[in-house]
C-alpha cells in the first residue's frame, strides 16, 4: 500500500471523515498478504492521529479486523488492548502482536475483565494463566484474633503452646515467601527464555538493549551482589551508591534508575518485580507501578542520578580529607613562614 493508496482512500472518504478512513485504512491494510515496514508505518501514522475521533463501533470494528492480521502494526494494537475489554476482546484472545509482557501489563492496568479475555488464548503461558487463576481465586490468609479465641482464662500449658505455634507459623511463613520469591523468578526466566530469540533480533535495533539483558539476567539470578554490579557500571555510579538504591523495600530510587536508562515501561517492570517480587501480590500494585513509572520524566530521573553522583564525589572528597591532614598539618609552620614573608615583602 504507497501514501497514494491513502490519499484515495482519504479524498473517496471525505464526507464521513475521521470514521470512514479510520476503517477503510485498517480493511485496506488487512487485505495485505505480507505488508512491509513501511505500510505498517503508514497505517500507525494514519489511524493514531484518528483515535480520539472515532466511535466505540468503530474501534471495535478495528479490534476483530486486526485480531485475525498476522502483522498488525504493535502501536496500534496496544492501543486498542487499552479499550475496554468488549473492544479490545479479539485481540486480547487472538492476536500475534501482543507479547507475554504486554499481557502481565495489561492485567496489571486492566483486572480481571482484560484477564478472563486473555485466558482463552491459545498456548497461553503458564505462568500468566497461573496468574489469571490467582486473580479468580485469591487465597484467603486467616489472621488470628486472640480477644476472639483466646479463652477467658488459659492455662499456662495452653498459652506456652499458643505461643510456639505462633513461632512456628511465623518460620513457616518466611520460608513460603522466600519459597514463593524464588518460584516468581524462576517463572520469568522461563517466560524470558521464550523471548531470547526474538530479543537478540532486537538488540541491534533498539539502544540500551545490552544494559536492559545485562540487567535483566543479573536480577532474574536471585544474587543482589550480582545485580547491584551490573547496576552500577550501567549508571557509572560505585558499588556502595548501586548497593543503596535496592538496600530497602522501597522500589522508588531504583524506577528513578530504569527511568533515566529510557527503558520501557514493561522492561522496568520485569527488572523490578525480579528484584523485589514481595512487592506485588495483587494487579494494584503492578497498576501503581506501571503509573508512578510512567508519569516520571526522564529529565527528573536523570537529576536524580545525577545527584547520586554528586554525592558519591562529595563522600570521596570527605573520606580523602583525613588521609591529606597530616601533611597539612606536617607543612603548616612553613606554610605560616611563607605566608609571613609574603605579608612581609608586601608592606616594603
Amino acid at each position: 500500500m504507497s501514501s497514494s493508496d491513502f490519499r484515495q482512500i482519504a479524498v473517496r472518504t471525505e464526507s464521513g471523515r475521521a470514521e470512514r478512513l479510520f476503517r477503510a485504512a485498517v480493511s485496506a491494510f488487512c487485505s495485505l498478504t505480507r505488508p512491509s515496514r513501511r505500510e505498517i508505518g503508514q497505517l500507525e501514522d494514519l489511524t493514531l492521529p484518528l483515535f480520539d475521533d472515532v466511535s466505540l463501533e468503530s474501534r471495535r470494528y478495528v479490534a476483530a479486523a486486526l485480531s485475525e492480521c498476522e502483522y498488525a502494526p504493535a502501536a496500534l494494537v496496544r492501543r486498542l488492548c487499552e479499550e475496554p475489554v468488549d473492544v479490545a476482546a479479539p485481540l486480547l484472545i487472538r492476536s500475534r502482536a501482543v507479547s507475554d509482557i504486554d499481557l502481565i501489563a495489561l492485567i496489571g492496568r486492566h483486572g480481571l475483565p482484560h484477564a478472563r479475555a486473555i485466558a482463552r488464548r491459545k498456548d497461553l503461558n503458564p505462568t500468566i494463566a497461573d496468574l489469571i487463576r490467582a486473580l479468580e481465586r485469591p487465597t484467603l490468609v486467616r489472621v488470628r484474633d486472640p480477644e476472639a479465641q483466646a479463652p477467658a482464662a488459659p492455662t499456662a500449658p495452653i498459652a506456652a503452646a499458643a505461643t510456639a505455634d505462633v513461632a512456628q507459623d511465623g518460620a513457616a511463613a518466611q520460608q513460603a515467601s522466600g519459597i514463593a520469591a524464588e518460584n516468581a523468578r524462576r517463572r520469568l526466566r522461563s517466560m524470558m527464555r521464550t523471548g531470547d530469540e526474538a530479543l537478540a533480533a532486537q538488540v541491534d535495533a533498539f539502544p540500551g538493549s545490552d544494559t536492559y539483558v545485562k540487567l535483566r539476567e543479573t536480577a532474574l539470578t536471585g544474587n543482589a551482589a550480582f545485580f547491584q554490579t551490573a547496576l552500577a557500571d550501567a549508571l557509572d555510579i560505585d558499588f556502595s551508591t548501586a548497593r543503596s538504591l535496592t538496600a530497602n523495600q522501597n522500589y522508588a530510587p531504583l524506577l528513578a534508575a530504569l527511568r533515566s536508562l529510557d527503558f520501557s515501561e514493561d522492561r522496568a517492570f520485569l527488572i523490578t518485580v525480579a528484584v523485589y517480587p514481595g512487592l506485588f501480590p495483587h494487579p494494584q500494585a503492578i497498576r501503581t507501578y506501571l503509573d508512578r513509572y510512567r508519569l516520571l520524566h526522564r529529565d527528573v530521573a536523570l537529576e536524580r542520578v545525577r545527584g547520586w553522583k554528586a554525592e558519591m564525589l562529595h563522600k570521596a572528597v570527605r573520606e580523602a580529607a583525613p588521609a591529606n591532614g597530616d601533611s597539612r598539618t606536617a607543612s603548616n609552620s612553613d606554610d605560616a613562614v611563607t605566608s609571613s614573608g609574603l605579608r612581609a615583602s608586601s608592606r616594603k
